[in-house]
């Protein structure tokens, strides 16, 4: 009888598990299987025209791009096509995107079907991301859906029912649903921190990324979305933690995050839980393409990830390189005519290659050192600024956007390198300002160059007119051990008001480092009477016809002026030394009220512990030696 019992138990539960597995089934399949292949791009920089590269090859260009899709699709006929911002501001023909809008209507005709805004997209202001968006408009023909969650316009912007209108216009959206191979999609973009912290002039306000990507993550499972894609222009590291890392934890449902703003370059998706991030450099180098499947528990597999280099393999597209032709002939017209200039003009030849500066390198760069002796020859010869007085120009990492080609140089490959930006005139490139700092702010600036720039590359900054060293080894903000005016030899007076010459968007970027440094660097522009200044475009330099001084103008006059690249620039002058010593004079020599607050923190901290020390052995010593026990004990010899 137990054993029949036992049996029937053993009967009884084995029914109930072949009762449950078809259920356990049916759940599984309740989630169909599914495969999706993704092109990429971001930080494409208005890329229309390959760029040569320090090895004499030429990477990039809109054609070259085209041309490469076109393969890809052929193979995978179902494939999404999109960017992740930064689409424009990087060449001449983004002097036109106020007007004609080149960018939105190019990638459209390369059949991309979402892009999301990057912080460049707000060179032109405001107003001049409303225009671009209007022009677009108006050209008729196909284009990408722009996908923004977290970044719209102020409540207090006046210009904001303008900027909303020209969005409406678009058709601009937080996310968006797209069938595509019998797989529905949800994609949705957005601006990051530093991203946003990089568009100084945008009047946007920035909602936290994680926070939007959530609610649209939300609402586009609700809808019905398979497989979900965050154009993000946040960024991703190679050595370092990001926010689109950071994002891809705070919000696991996302699938693949294509990651822009920090141009890495991912040789492998970044996997973050079960969402996959990528990347494909900048500048229109690479086309990105990865292949997920799923099954039906909706676990992911990748199935293919490449980085496709635009270098000519593939050919040119007609139709984009006809159209590229175009907008280069509307640039001759509409923007280099007023300088007498022409798109392909050779403006000097150089016996060498100047390339951009290296992350984490602090010993000077020729190209920056170039650009910044061409503020101030330009701000002399063509503003008509004094000679007598001493004069510092400076130019930064970040505005530093493409390098100088051996052999002959042209009017294109110079805008290249300083493309950034916009001026109160309305048109691309920005103006060079002049304002004053003390000798104690211009102290600071050499900070920011010593000590920020370790951890923000882009805030490395390159000066003419004044030379200094630092010393790794000192406490931050108090790196810099020596510097000295080129035009006189004497160290900047504290109180002293001396004469600066930057560009605009730098001006601006500047205004900022108090925040970033917590308040430990204060760095405020003022006029000549030692007043702040307000609105740095009321210090813009001029030339005698009254147009506008533009950083890229100035670096074209200077080398037109030498006939030939001076040799001095093939490296890097001396301009800053490093002395890296343990010396105790070296560590403690000019300190700022910061550095003696630090010390001081320092030999209190060393002093409490001496004495928490001295305390602890006393005690000791008492209890051993000095203190009554129970039941006797040592008791002093009283003779």
């Amino acid at each position: 009888m137990r054993y029949r019992d036992h049996f029937f138990r053993i009967l009884l539960t084995a029914v109930l598990l072949l009762g449950l597995l078809p259920l356990n089934i049916w759940a599984a399949e309740g989630q169909s299987a599914g495969e999706a292949t993704v092109l990429f791009t971001h930080d494409l920089h208005s890329c229309f025209f390959p760029r040569v590269q320090e090895g004499g090859e030429e990477r990039g260009g809109f054609a070259r791009l085209a041309a490469a899709l076109t393969e890809e699709r052929a193979e995978h006929p179902d494939a999404l096509t999109v960017d992740a911002g930064d689409f424009s501001s990087g060449s001449l023909v983004q002097t036109l995107s106020t007007t004609r809008a080149p960018e939105l209507v190019t990638l459209g005709a390369m059949g991309y079907d979402a892009v999301t805004a990057g912080n460049h997209e707000f060179d032109n202001g405001p107003l001049g991301f409303g225009e671009m968006l209007t022009a677009a408009g108006r050209g008729g023909g196909a284009l990408p859906a722009l996908v923004m969650a977290n970044y719209r316009p102020a409540e207090d912007d006046p210009n904001r029912l303008d900027l909303q209108r020209a969005m409406a216009a678009y058709g601009v959206q937080e996310y968006l649903l797209l069938e595509r191979g019998g797989v529905t999609y949800g994609i949705f973009g957005l601006m990051g921190q530093d991203a946003h912290a990089s568009a100084p002039t945008s009047s946007f306000v920035l909602e936290d990324p994680a926070q939007a990507a959530q609610r649209c993550v939300s609402r586009l499972e609700e809808q019905g979305a398979e497989f979900i894609i965050c154009l993000s222009h946040s960024g991703t590291s190679q050595t370092s933690a990001s926010e689109d890392e950071d994002l891809a934890r705070a919000v696991p449902e996302i699938d693949l995050i294509v990651s822009g703003h920090t141009h890495t370059t991912l040789p492998e998706p970044i996997v973050v839980g079960d969402t996959y991030i990528v990347s494909a450099g900048s500048n229109c180098e690479n086309l990105g393409s990865i292949t997920l499947s799923w099954n039906g528990a909706g676990e992911k597999t990748l199935e293919e990830y490449r980085l496709i280099p635009i270098d000519g393999t593939a050919g040119e597209d007609p139709e984009i390189s006809a159209l590229a032709r175009d907008w280069k002939e509307q640039v001759d017209i509409g923007y280099l005519g007023s300088y007498g200039l022409s798109y392909d003009q050779v403006l000097t030849r150089s016996d060498f290659f100047l390339p951009l500066p290296q992350a984490g390198v602090q010993d000077g760069n020729g190209l920056g050192e170039l650009t910044a002796d061409s503020f101030a020859w330009a701000a002399r010869t063509i503003a008509g600024l004094p000679e007598g007085e001493p004069l510092i120009a400076l130019t930064a990492d970040g505005v530093l956007r493409a390098p100088l080609p051996r052999g002959n140089v042209t009017t294109a490959q110079v805008f290249d390198v300083l493309n950034v930006g916009a001026g109160a005139d309305g048109t691309a490139g920005s103006p060079l300002i002049s304002c004053y700092l003390t000798g104690k702010e211009l102290r600071a600036v050499l900070e920011v160059d010593a000590t920020v720039s370790t951890l923000m590359p882009e805030a490395q900054l390159y000066l003419s007119g004044v030379d200094y060293s630092f010393n790794t080894h000192r406490m931050f903000f108090n790196k810099v051990t020596e510097a000295s005016l080129s035009q006189t030899g004497q160290s900047p007076e504290s109180g002293k008001l001396y004469r600066v010459v930057t560009s605009l968007y730098c001006g601006q970027m500047l205004s900022t480092v108090r925040d970033r440094s917590f308040g430990l660097l204060s760095i405020v522009p003022k006029d000549e009477n030692g007043q702040p200044v307000t609105n740095l475009e009321d210090y813009i330099l001029y030339d005698s016809s009254g147009h506008e001084l533009k950083e890229w103008y100035a670096l074209a006059s200077y080398l037109q002026s030498m006939g030939e690249v001076d040799g001095r620039y093939a490296a890097p002058e001396g301009r800053k030394v490093e002395h890296a010593t343990w010396n105790p004079l070296s560590l403690l020599k000019n300190l700022n009220l910061f550095g003696w607050l630090a010390v001081l923190a320092a030999v209190l901290v060393l002093a409490a512990v001496v004495f928490l020390v001295w305390r602890l052995c006393f005690h000791h010593r008492r209890g051993r030696y000095g203190g009554r026990r129970r039941g006797g004990g040592y008791r002093p010899y009283r003779g």
